[in-house]
């Protein structure tokens, strides 16, 4: 495994340059390219009198469409910097839709924690829906985090599908870190494999050590936590467990808690 192309996802929101900045700081690291992404849909059209206030109304959301798209993009270029290889993708779009589409060109893809934060209007991506749909590792990115580290990783390890596919997509990561400590939780953590997945992470040259927790289900995310914050880990490596009805995204308990609360960087892959 290796990254050789890193997708972020752009918005107006406050968290949009440090985010930038991760992933640019990542992409010098693996010398990869860095692509910016950042869509918005136009609204629908309300009422009107006539034809032409209608088209006025129309030229006024297309002009206000085309400014927020070059600010983002002039965000980009100026938290990204000149010495690593760039590339820039826009359009009038759904934005989660969009970034889905382009992530097909993509190794890594890194957008915020959380959509509508303030100011970040509809620009904003929903890291759960892009990472159901996007079929590549997603890396969910905390407001106001700027760099990751990863000297320290914790994987949060089930014996799921899921959870192999981010083992495998965190390789390039494992492999440079100083530790990496592989943790099951659960009545039956003890039957999940995580000795077995120690071993793997081992063979590829990582320093690891496994943890088998007795904690609830209900607890797990925030015992991840905490044995993340004693180990002074930055990177939570995990599956991200859902599925679709009606349309809208369920998820499971620990994934729905990392989504939305976690103070850490997680690289998940569903």
């Amino acid at each position: 495994m290796s990254i050789a192309s890193i997708m972020v996802s752009l918005d107006r929101g406050e968290a949009a340059s440090a985010r930038v900045r991760l992933a640019a700081d990542l992409a010098r690291r693996f010398e990869a390219t860095l692509t910016g992404v950042a869509a918005r849909k136009l609204p629908h059209p309300g009422p009107a009198a006539d034809i032409a206030s209608a088209q006025s109304s129309y030229d006024e959301e297309r002009a206000k469409l085309a400014e927020e798209l070059a600010r983002a993009r002039d965000i980009f270029e100026d938290e990204a910097g000149g010495d690593i290889r760039t590339g820039w993708r826009e359009a009038e779009d759904e934005a989660e839709a969009f970034l889905v589409r382009q992530a097909r060109g993509a190794d890594l893809v890194v957008v915020g924690r959380e959509a509508g934060r303030p100011g970040a209007e509809d620009m904003a991506v929903d890291p759960g829906l892009v990472l159901m749909e996007a079929g590549r590792p997603v890396l969910v990115v905390p407001p106001g985090v700027e760099r990751l580290q990863a000297a320290r990783i914790v994987v949060a390890w089930k014996d799921a599908p899921e959870a192999r596919r981010a083992v495998s997509a965190a390789l390039p990561f494992i492999r440079r870190a100083d530790q990496v400590h592989v943790a099951a939780a659960g009545s039956e953590a003890r039957f999940e494999g995580a000795e077995e997945v120690s071993e793997l992470l081992a063979r590829h040259g990582a320093h690891v050590t496994t943890h088998l927790w007795n904690a609830p289900v209900r607890e797990t995310a925030d015992e991840i936590l905490r044995f993340a914050k004693r180990q002074d880990a930055d990177l939570v490596v995990m599956g991200g467990y859902g599925h679709s009805r009606m349309r809208e995204w369920l998820f499971g308990g620990v994934t729905r808690t990392m989504l939305r609360t976690s103070p850490l960087c997680c690289l998940m892959s569903h």
